[in-house]
């Protein structure tokens, strides 16, 4: 390159950027000012190459609005709309075009501004105008907002209609908006037989599916609808009812299937239709969620009635059916055996065998029928005996003797010598916490993972914290050099939006700022958080100020002078300290003559395991802490005593409350007089009252009181009786966390652990079925208290027996039958001698009975079972009784003397 052409370069180099002409002037004045109307008449004059030179000035101005904050969301609401319509003309390919009408950050809960749109796309040919209506459709995110455009484009383009699921969701949910009735919409859309065959293919079921009103007359039911246009020959009946099994066959959710069940049925399929698909039905009943696998079975049970289902068919079918837990299905399944066997006797060889899988049932009702009607139709075929003979030692001890005389001697069960053993999980373990970080490097990922992580648990919490403790001691400078570019994202590092910060921040981002010298604008001069400034029936807040003390304290330590660690610092991961870690770290403060700080001191008594050998070391120190630690491990430190009483029925914060259990707590002297103003809400009286609405972060909030679940599953009683009586859902979450926690597992834990097993919900049952066995495990269960809690539940009605015998037949399965039944005893009275509502007491003695029948433990009959059991006639509730008593009764006689 010459010295000429060097000049030329630099000069170029050096120039100013080009400025928009005046017309692209008008236009981003236009785009900024939001006239989106506007827009198409100031962008037709522009040529190609003017376009282009627009639309980096548009996406300079779209990357400017995204990078403001929240708080600008009016401009971007005002602006976004003329964007999309400026960006969509100045494009000049369909992909630019899609990319740009499509993205996520033009557009909020705005729709799209068509027709400007249109305006502005009218001097494009036809066939890119059908590629941008596909490539919109095949955008998941926004092709169901974006259908009208769609629409529009294809009947511009004279081409097919894009078949996605987005746009399937679009025309569906568009076709009654301006009709009479939906048969009458899909008569009058011209895309109604292309669209049709694919509603059944989408991955999600299309929500306007089952969104119909009212009963099938309603004038927006997509099954009368569809009904309706394939008896017209609009759409082809066959590709409805194909549609309908194909997708059924898939499988998914109930509420999934629904909308396709019911097409199915409306569609009223012949007898010839639905003996071509009897292999689906088949397939249906074996798998499919219990409504769909119902309307399978009596499909099913119609074409074997006329001939159409042949024996190898339906033993296969029996096979899968009769291995279904739905007491409902099995139940019709045995019936349609039945009327089969009578229909056609030949076919028992072929059928009698697969009643075996009816053996197996839990419910002892089912293996009854399974075993009267092999009695009923059985054949002399000596294989077919030996087959169900086998599959006898299935049964319940109830039917064995029975079993005996229908199948012969081989049908007895063997003797089994081996004595029964219980199986319990292992006990929760005392988990070592793992010690803060020893280098900046990890201080500062873990700090960085706590702060950006919705999730961060409390050990993780606790390690973040002693870690920043302990090197803004050793070298705050090195700290928060590390640190600063860690946390370049937090709001409150940026000194265009930092204004906003004028109070503290939460958890481990105080102290991280603390580091950073970075404080609120308007900080309030105080040395605590402000404590809880009215008293609430829920404990969350007061131990949210509490652990938020530590943090404000530990930050306003590192400013002014640092701690050279946390005394608090959990030595487990429930939160717990033990006591000679704790008089280890006072005695290093004393050598380094620090201060405790009083919150930290006050977590840290909080959390100490009670040891009385750690007593004397604790004196020894002669330091004031010391002192106070001693005594806190003798008299000071005992939790608050509970105090239980029955709420009566009443209104209560919002809710309708019926008479039920609740548990008070009383005053903690040495709390509320000696520790620092934010932890002593910890210790004043609580009347415990309605349901808890702060609940959250149930490990942190142990963490705070980790020695004393007492108190804690004294507070946490009203949010679960919400999930037993409101039908809430979280509340016993807490529960395996106080099992696992430290401090006596009195009646406060016990009467939660009863509540927790009749929720409403099963994933809060399991919750309350693994505190149970921990207990158990832990050797800590008193089931005689456990069980009268239930019995006095039962009687008020807070637990529905179904509702706790799904809780304890879960906690059976798991191979504690003796625990379940130390369990059962006590609380069988309530229901036996009429004191509680006895709906769902026969599910609860089958459960009792099963319990019995396989631990083999020899127990007196609890009182009332003996007049139940009396009582004749064929319900559930007589015949278990029965059961029940005879295990007992079988138990004892064959207990060693």
């Amino acid at each position: 390159m010459n010295a000429a052409a060097q000049d030329t370069a630099a000069q170029d180099a050096t120039a100013p950027a080009p400025q928009p002409d005046a017309a692209a002037r008008d236009i981003l004045a236009a785009v900024r000012a939001g006239r989106t109307s506007d827009l198409p008449g100031l962008l037709k004059p522009l040529d190609r190459a003017q376009r282009r030179e627009l639309l980096a000035e548009l996406k300079v101005l779209r990357a400017d609005l995204r990078s403001q904050g929240w708080e600008n969301w009016r401009e971007r609401d005002l602006v976004n709309p003329a964007l999309v319509v400026a960006g969509a003309g100045c494009t000049t390919g369909a992909a630019a075009a899609a990319s740009w009408i499509a993205a996520r950050d033009l557009r909020r809960w705005q729709g799209l501004p068509v027709d400007a749109l249109l305006e502005v796309l009218s001097d494009r040919e036809p066939r890119l105008l059908g590629d941008l209506a596909h490539r919109l459709a095949a955008r998941a995110a926004t092709a169901e907002q974006d259908y009208p455009l769609i629409r529009t484009l294809v009947g511009i383009a004279g081409c097919a209609m894009p078949t996605t699921d987005g746009c399937l969701e679009g025309w569906a949910s568009s076709l009654p908006a301006a009709r009479t009735s939906l048969a009458e919409a899909l008569r009058g859309d011209p895309y109604t037989a292309e669209l049709v065959p694919h509603l059944f293919e989408t991955a999600e079921p299309v929500a306007a599916l089952g969104n119909w009103s009212g009963e099938p007359v309603g004038r927006y039911h997509w099954p009368t609808a569809l009904t309706a246009v394939a008896q017209e020959g609009l759409v082809d009946r066959t590709v409805l009812l194909d549609g309908c099994t194909a997708r059924l066959l898939r499988g998914g959710t109930a509420p999934h299937l629904k909308p396709y069940l019911a097409i199915l049925q409306a569609l009223h399929p012949t007898a010839e239709e639905e003996r071509e698909r009897a292999a689906d039905w088949i397939a249906l009943a074996a798998d499919a969620p219990s409504a769909v696998a119902g309307h399978a079975q009596q499909v099913l049970a119609r074409l074997a009635a006329t001939g159409g289902l042949a024996p190898r068919l339906l033993t296969d079918m029996s096979l899968t059916v009769l291995f279904r837990p739905e007491k409902k299905l099995v139940r019709a399944q045995l019936v349609l055996l039945g009327r089969e066997l009578v229909r056609d006797p030949s076919a028992a060889p072929e059928l009698l065998p697969v009643l075996g899988e009816a053996f197996g049932h839990t419910d002892t009702g089912i293996q009854e029928r399974a075993l009267k009607l092999a009695a009923a139709h059985l054949v002399a075929d000596p294989e077919v005996r030996a087959g169900l003979a086998a599959s006898a030692h299935l049964l319940s001890p109830l039917h064995q003797a029975r079993a005996v005389e229908v199948l012969g001697p081989d049908a007895a069960p063997a003797a089994d010598s081996a004595p029964y053993r219980e199986i319990l999980p292992p006990p929760p373990a005392r988990v070592p916490l793992a010690p803060a970080p020893e280098s900046v490097e990890e201080t500062v990922e873990l700090v960085a993972a706590a702060v950006n992580s919705r999730s961060a648990n409390a050990e993780e919490f606790e390690r973040a914290l002693d870690g920043l403790v302990r090197h803004a001691h050793r070298d705050r400078e090195a700290l928060a050099a590390a640190l600063r570019p860690a946390l370049a994202g937090r709001w409150w590092l940026d000194p265009e939006r930092s204004h906003h910060f004028t109070s503290e921040l939460p958890g481990i981002e105080h102290v991280a700022a603390a580091v950073l010298d970075v404080r609120p604008a308007e900080q309030a001069d105080r040395s605590w958080p402000a404590p809880v400034g009215w008293r609430s029936d829920c404990h969350h807040p007061a131990l949210h100020v509490a652990s938020h003390a530590r943090v404000t304290e530990a930050a306003r330590h590192i400013a002014d002078r640092p701690l050279p660690f946390l005394l608090a610092f959990p030595t487990h991961t429930s939160g717990s300290l033990d006591p000679h870690t704790l008089i280890e770290r006072l005695a290093a403060y004393a050598r380094l003559d620090e201060t405790p700080g009083p919150a930290d001191f006050a977590q840290a008594l909080l959390r100490t395991r009670r040891d009385p050998t750690a007593v004397p070391g604790a004196a020894a120190l002669g330091t004031p802490e010391g002192d106070r630690l001693a005594a806190w491990l003798g008299e000071e430190g005992l939790p608050a005593a509970v105090t239980r009483r029955t709420a009566p029925a009443g209104a209560r914060h919002y809710d309708v409350w019926p008479e039920h259990l609740t548990l008070d707590t009383g005053e903690r002297p040495t709390v509320l007089h000696r520790f620092p103003e934010p932890f002593r809400e910890l210790g004043q009286a609580r009347r415990a009252a309605g349901r808890c609405w702060d609940g959250d972060g149930d490990a942190a909030l142990v963490a705070v009181l980790p020695e004393d679940r007492e108190t804690l599953a004294a507070w946490s009683l009203p949010a679960i009786t919400s999930c037993a009586v409101h039908e809430e859902r979280g509340g016993t979450a807490v529960l395996p966390l106080l099992a696992a926690a430290g401090g006596p597992a009195g009646p406060a834990l016990h009467l939660a652990v009863a509540t927790g097993l009749g929720a409403r919900h099963a994933e809060d049952r399991l919750s309350a079925v693994d505190a149970l066995l921990a207990l158990a495990a832990r050797g800590e269960l008193d089931a005689v208290r456990l069980g009268s809690d239930l019995g006095e539940q039962l009687t008020l009605g807070t637990v529905k027996p179904n509702r706790l015998a799904d809780s304890l037949r879960t906690a059976a399965a798991t191979g504690a039958c003796a625990t379940t039944w130390s369990v059962l005893e006590p609380a069988l009275p309530a229901l036996l001698t009429g004191a509680a509502d006895p709906r769902g007491t026969g599910e609860l003695l089958e459960t009792a009975a099963d319990c019995v029948e396989q631990s083999a433990v020899a127990a007196p009959q609890p009182a009332g079972l003996a007049a139940v059991a009396a009582r004749g006639g064929r319900s559930r509730l007589v015949t278990q009784a029965a059961r029940l008593a005879k295990a007992i009764d079988r138990n004892r006689e064959q207990a060693p003397a």
